[in-house]
């Protein structure tokens, strides 16, 4: 079981790359726990003050990530991870050092959140398709699994440190961010050691990367069904349900009224399951179904909803490790079924889209849902996020047996059923008439 679940961490070069990003990203959870303390200590716990700076961070995501993929499949992904990551060290010094001297107010907050948002908008889509690079197709199932493990660990620990330090130091932030600073630069040496010959690249032509155009990514995605739906159905759930940087900090301190350490506890727990989740996937071979992917979102749906409606703080934190699992479930299938279905040549422009819908939806979805949370209450920024997710997956469920002829039929003796009849038609090949 070892063997199949760390299959990848056998190549040098990926195994170099996840400590360069467990490291890093455990900097980075423990500056966003930061920052969401800081922002609610300088607006007096507001979550509309939260929401805009969640959409600050997550705008130039919106706007850039497009380009980001075209530069992946344009330039040396290992130079444009160089880049991106010694910037964020950058800013985190930068956000660091306002804290720390007490000149920082919720503007400064707001700037660097923004600037955070063009590193990752760059960074982002160059990272996901450098995984194909890491190892060969067998393994990129594993591969792109662990890689969210590695993402989720750090999710799990960063989020309690960070609760555990402020907690420490009587609700200051500043150390955080210089912690986060030093943090950064991890991933630095690690792609700096890596073996350029042994990275898995496909060969092409210096004409035929200057032509390597968005917009020609854009019309394979619209000719491929299997590849729009999956990524119209993480559209819809990123917008609406994968909120919690905002909902969570929310229930903590509004609704549930607990300290820095026990919001930590709701982060933490929502990881715990991802990283279960994240595992759970990590051994598949193959590509993802449809409809394990729409099965995924449903179950996601459904239990952050009823986390909307936990009556309690000790019942939200135990909902929430499975919604965390099927959070991370659905997102891994749905990561899997795009990238495996892609050709080689438009994984970055791919993959760009991909991580567009996926987190550039969040400056809209956070705006909205911090409207939720400040109109109807804090709960509401979930159960809503998780309804509409719901209806989004059934309906697309219905569209998928729709387009591929299925039917279903319900049997109720002697007891009941629930049976998919399928029928894919294929294409006839007509010859090309010249």
């Amino acid at each position: 079981m070892t063997g199949t679940t760390f299959g990848s961490l056998r190549v040098r070069n990926y195994r170099l790359f996840s400590i360069g990003q467990l490291v890093k990203l455990l900097g980075t959870w423990m500056l966003f726990t930061a920052q969401d303390w800081l922002v609610l200590q300088l607006s007096g716990n507001s979550a509309s003050a939260l929401g805009v700076v969640t959409a600050l961070q997550f705008t130039p995501v919106l706007l850039l990530t497009l380009y980001g993929g075209q530069l992946a499949d344009r330039f040396d992904k290992r130079h444009l991870l160089l880049l991106a990551n010694a910037a964020s060290a950058v800013v985190a010094t930068l956000l660091g050092v306002l804290v720390v001297a007490g000149v920082a107010n919720l503007w400064w907050v707001f700037v660097t959140a923004a600037l955070f948002g063009v590193i990752s908008a760059i960074e982002t889509p160059v990272r996901q398709s450098f995984v194909s690079e890491l190892v060969g197709k067998d393994l990129l199932p594993n591969a792109l699994s662990l890689s969210s493990a590695t993402f989720n660990s750090a999710r799990i620990v960063g989020p309690a440190i960070a609760g555990l330090i402020i907690a420490a130091l009587h609700d200051r932030t500043g150390p955080i961010f210089l912690i986060t600073a030093l943090l950064c630069t991890a991933p630095l040496f690690c792609i700096a050691r890596m073996h350029p010959a042994e990275l898995f690249r496909a060969e092409r032509t210096a004409v035929a990367a200057s032509e390597a155009r968005t917009v020609d990514g854009l019309r394979y995605v619209w000719r491929r069904p299997d590849l729009s739906l999956a990524i119209l159905l993480v559209l819809v759930v990123g917008l609406f349900g994968f909120n919690f940087q905002l909902t969570l900090a929310v229930l903590a301190r509004v609704e549930f009224h607990v300290d820095a350490k026990y919001f930590g506890l709701l982060t933490t727990a929502i990881a715990l399951g991802a990283l279960a989740g994240a595992l759970a996937s990590s051994r598949r071979r193959s590509r993802p179904s449809v409809y394990l992917v729409l099965t995924a979102a449903i179950l996601f749906a459904g239990f952050e909803t009823l986390v909307g409606f936990a009556p309690s703080f000790m019942i939200a934190v135990i909902l929430l490790v499975p919604t965390g699992f099927f959070m991370i479930y659905f997102a891994q299938a749905a990561n899997q079924r795009v990238q495996l279905g892609t050709d080689a040549a438009f994984r970055g422009r791919v993959m760009a889209l991909y991580v567009l819908v996926f987190l550039g939806s969040t400056p809209i979805g956070s705006l909205i849902i911090g409207w939720c949370a400040e109109r109807f209450g804090p709960r509401s920024g979930l159960w809503s996020g998780g309804l509409i997710s719901l209806v989004a997956a059934v309906a697309m469920g219905v569209l998928q047996l729709r387009r591929a002829g299925g039917r279903i039929h319900v049997g109720l003796r002697p007891r009941l059923h629930v049976r998919v009849h399928e029928t894919v038609g294929v294409p006839a090949v007509r010859p090309a008439v010249r």
